[in-house]
């Protein structure tokens, strides 16, 4: 297995985010760069660039006069970003499978080895499941439809990743991610479209329960 070297800043990058997700740091509460590279035993220079990194994640906001706090994260943003989700994508997907390549399904396969395989259960894997899930939706030829199914998704991201990391790794999502690609090259469309909806509730509900128990502590 290879070694892999991480630089100061993502160390410090995975310590906020952790602390956020397990809720150790709630939402709104400041996140002042002196203390945390104090506590960290750090300059303040990875702390800022680390809170950059999680500012595009979604898990922090930076805010004129108050610096850098952790971002909201609402059960109930959940419930409506995710049913529109459902929606939306898969609309998407019946328009796409027929015109889904060979090459496509070789794509998505591709993406899910490397789910697989990855060892870090937030940023990157959540970024390998927005590529997976975006092939399948490419020929589609509906590109407003796109565009706002686009916009939830990343919209969505911080929370999936907040699931993969807290779940260490979603197994049972791989094996979902593996039954729609083959209903997808099955061309499968009703089957597939019925599958999608029911792995992207699966995912509203696991979400709302980890943010209902962070905020219960």
């Amino acid at each position: 297995m290879a070694i892999v070297h991480k630089t100061r800043t993502q160390l410090v990058a995975e310590a906020i985010r952790e602390r956020i997700l397990q809720g150790e740091i709630k939402a709104g509460e400041p996140l002042r760069q002196a203390a945390l590279a104090e506590e960290l035993n750090v300059s303040r220079i990875p702390v800022r660039e680390a809170l950059l990194q999680l500012e595009a994640e979604g898990l922090v906001n930076f805010e004129p006069h108050k610096g850098a706090t952790a971002a909201d994260m609402s059960a109930k943003q959940v419930d409506e970003v995710f049913e529109l989700r459902c929606l939306l994508e898969t609309e998407l997907l019946s328009y796409s499978i027929p015109n889904l390549t060979d090459d496509d399904i070789a794509y998505a396969q591709e993406l899910m080895d490397k789910m697989a395989e990855c060892q870090d259960h937030g940023t990157t894997l959540g970024e390998l499941n927005y590529r997976f899930h975006n092939i399948l939706y490419s020929r589609a030829d509906r590109p407003h439809t796109f565009e706002l199914a686009d916009v939830l998704i990343k919209n969505s991201l911080r929370y999936i990743r907040m699931h993969l990391t807290l779940a260490g790794g979603d197994k049972s999502s791989q094996i979902e991610h593996k039954k729609l690609l083959v209903l997808c090259a099955e061309k499968r469309i009703n089957a597939a479209c019925e599958y999608l909806r029911d792995h992207i509730l699966k995912a509203k509900y696991n979400i709302i329960t980890l943010i209902e128990a962070s905020e219960s502590r």
